[in-house]
């Protein structure tokens, strides 16, 4: 029997693929979500690390720095 948790496919690790609004323009993004770690790939230029607090907060631990919106955005695509 599969778990609530596995039926729904933003809280499953695995990769993403979206476009985002980024430095006014719209543009690839590529998201792998692992445990609690998400390795973003904007516009294949722009990468960086973002944890899954205990809050479901995300928060920036590496890579080029990105704006609060675009965290925000990525956080709604793939944790809901």
């Amino acid at each position: 029997m599969k778990e609530d948790k596995d039926t729904a496919p933003a809280e499953r690790d695995g990769k993403y693929e979206f476009e985002i609004h980024y430095s006014g323009r719209e543009v690839n993004c590529k998201v792998e979500k692992e445990q609690n770690k998400l390795t973003v790939q904007i516009d294949n230029n722009i990468n960086a690390e973002l944890t899954i607090q205990e809050d479901g907060c995300l928060v920036q631990t590496g890579g080029n720095e990105l704006a609060d919106s675009a965290i925000d955005y990525i956080k709604k695509r793939i944790l809901g």
